[in-house]
């Protein structure tokens, strides 16, 4: 097994804590061989935590030729830019989610990535978390039957002040945190179109002028409809899902699933009455029978975000070294920038006036 070396660009939140953590823990795989960023703190710490060298500016990396790929760790309003000058250099570029948000981006990146013949990834790590690989494993059981709806909601109760609030910094809810429950849910597509999307967008409880609740319906014919919503303004906080099929469901988080099903072969034989349903003394009722339930549950054992990180980087590295499919594909991740693209066309954001009034209003609040 050969050894990939690494070079990541930013020691932030992800480019320090998810990235070069996870890849330290995975030695005989991947060799951090380089870092940058613009804090010197940042850069000496990561020659003490990792032993490699350090710049403050990305571009210094263009000249090492040893190494074999490139983590864009940056902020996201610069994915695009930096992860085309990587794969214009001749690196190999695994990028932070989110890549883009909209198509044209993400075309450029992937057009670019077949004319140097590079791979092209992104760090959609939540397609490997636990109770959604379990859960797509009930479905695909066919124990629920047709699945008519998915609902998936990441809320919380959130007031934030940080750069990922501004619109400039390609903030807010849908591109922060909804990236990671719009892949889950384009996946029971199981197709490349673009589904016919409703979103609603509110900003709450945000500082920044970008939004913090997040609504979206997906639908597609023959397929499930799908429920998303990413809220910074919910008292009760949870990473839930909700399955209704046409033989039982599944409810629970990120920690636990229940499921519940019956079997049609083993249910009572029934047919359709169109006159009003009676007992035997006369007296209307409603239709009633007994359904033989049969019930599971699944509890998370481990860390969901180590699991999580570690199953991506895992797989990833099959696809560099053993020219494996990527799991989580280019023209997925165009599909949902589609989908990101149409939710900010149907949601103008506020005026700058709208924004000044309410900043000054949540500061007067603050006070």
């Amino acid at each position: 097994m050969s050894q990939l070396k690494v070079g990541i660009v930013g020691q932030g939140r992800s480019g320090r804590n998810i990235h070069a953590l996870t890849l330290s823990k995975l030695p005989e795989m991947f060799h951090i061989a380089a870092v940058t960023d613009t804090s010197a703190e940042r850069r000496k710490r990561a020659e003490e935590e990792f032993g490699c060298d350090s710049y403050a500016d990305y571009r210094d990396l263009f000249k090492r030729k040893d190494i074999d790929l490139i983590v864009n760790a940056t902020p996201s309003h610069m994915h695009v830019k930096l992860t085309r000058e990587f794969l214009e250099k001749g690196f190999h570029v695994l990028c932070e989610k989110p890549l883009a948000r909209n198509v044209s981006d993400v075309d450029i990146l992937i057009e670019t990535a077949a004319e140097k013949g590079k791979t092209l990834a992104v760090f959609q790590n939540s397609r490997y978390a636990p109770a959604y690989v379990h859960m797509r494993k009930i479905i695909d059981s066919g124990v629920l039957g047709r699945i008519v709806k998915i609902s998936i909601n990441h809320n919380k109760f959130s007031r934030r002040w940080d750069w990922q609030t501004l619109k400039a910094n390609h903030g807010g809810n849908l591109l922060n945190t909804g990236t990671h429950q719009l892949d889950q849910a384009l996946q029971f597509f199981n197709t490349d179109t673009v589904p016919e999307v409703t979103c609603f967008m509110d900003r709450t409880n945000s500082f920044g002028d970008a939004e913090d609740y997040v609504k979206i319906m997906l639908s597609e014919v023959e397929r499930p409809l799908l429920d998303i919503e990413i809220s910074s303004t919910s008292a009760y906080p949870g990473w839930n899902y909700h399955v209704q099929g046409t033989h039982g469901g599944i409810s629970g988080t990120e920690k636990q699933l229940n499921w519940k099903y019956y079997r049609p072969e083993e249910a009572p034989e029934q047919k359709l009455v169109e006159e009003p349903l009676e007992n035997s003394d006369g007296i209307p009722v409603y239709g009633k029978e007994k359904l033989m339930w049969y019930e599971d549950s699944w509890f998370l054992k481990g860390n969901m975000w180590e699991m999580m990180f570690s199953s991506y980087y895992i797989d990833f590295y099959h696809s560099l070294a053993d020219r494996k499919p990527l799991q989580v594909t280019p023209i997925q991740i165009r599909q949902q920038a589609a989908v990101i693209e149409e939710c900010f066309r149907q949601n103008p954001l506020y005026s700058s006036e709208e924004m000044r009034r309410n900043k000054k209003e949540n500061t007067l609040h603050e006070t």
